[in-house]
């Protein structure tokens, strides 16, 4: 029988037998590229984000200091700018074959490329938003504690920006998976264009992407639901010991930041 006289199912069926191997590489070429570009993304993310949100100190700060921070922050800036306001697609064919000629790289580390520093400027803004989120009265207390900028950032205020910042950051893996199907312009072999050459070579469009839609939501869910065990984990009361400074008393030896889902954290010294 031919695949056009068959049923809608019966399609399905025959597409799966015939072309599930290619269906499976196209999926998993999708997942890896998406978790790979989201995990170096994130850490590009957190260190732009970080430094977009370092105080200057005009009294205590150099002039050297202050110049130097201003011109970095700009660069970040404009990094984090241009990747969100141009489309990856574009960014893919721009990348790609402009840096083709000097680094030689192939189609693969190119999308890995593009969406990790994609994802770097969205992650940024997250982060930012995130840490910028925690009240300001915890920064000064840790300060009041005699804790130094670095530790107050990365002991008090980046773990609780991570937690606020958590479902934005999962969010963005699950993007990066739908958004993996526009760089079959630039030819890797991930879902959409195993599915794009399946189509092409039986003219079953419908049914070869009701299939490849299925697969995509798949994906996401698994992914969701991953992400939200962990969400719930982090929502959990937590403790976290923190270090004071030398010059206090032996007798206070470090200080808790108790958080309780609903409730404000609270600093409490022993």
């Amino acid at each position: 029988m031919s695949i056009s006289n068959m049923s809608f199912l019966g399609r399905i069926g025959y597409l799966l037998q015939r072309y599930g191997t290619s269906y499976l590489k196209g999926a998993g070429t999708t997942l890896v590229i998406a978790l790979v570009s989201t995990a170096i993304g994130c850490l590009i993310g957190f260190v732009v984000g970080v430094v977009q949100t370092i105080p200057v100190d005009k009294k205590r700060d150099s002039a050297a200091k202050r110049g130097l921070l201003r011109v970095v922050k700009i660069i970040l800036k404009a990094y984090v700018e241009l990747f969100r306001g141009t489309p990856m697609i574009v960014q893919a064919v721009f990348i790609y074959y402009a840096l083709l000629d000097v680094i030689h790289w192939n189609n693969f580390t190119a999308a890995c490329f593009v969406i990790t520093v994609n994802t770097g400027a969205y992650m940024a803004e997250i982060i930012r938003s995130g840490i910028q989120a925690v009240d300001i009265g915890q920064t000064e207390a840790a300060r009041s504690l005699g804790m130094s900028n670095a530790q107050t950032m990365f002991s008090v205020v980046l773990p609780q920006a991570i937690k606020n910042a958590f479902p934005a950051i999962g969010n963005e893996l699950i993007v990066n998976i739908k958004d993996s199907s526009v760089l079959m312009i630039i030819s890797i072999t991930e879902l959409m264009f195993q599915s794009k050459s399946i189509a092409g070579s039986t003219f079953q469009f419908t049914t070869v992407y009701f299939i490849e839609a299925m697969m995509y939501l798949i994906l996401t869910s698994v992914c969701a639901l991953i992400l939200n065990l962990i969400e719930k984990k982090l929502n959990n009361d937590t403790t976290v010991s923190l270090p004071m400074s030398s010059t206090e008393p032996r007798s206070i030896s470090y200080i808790e930041v108790k958080e309780q889902k609903g409730a404000n954290s609270d600093y409490v010294s022993r």
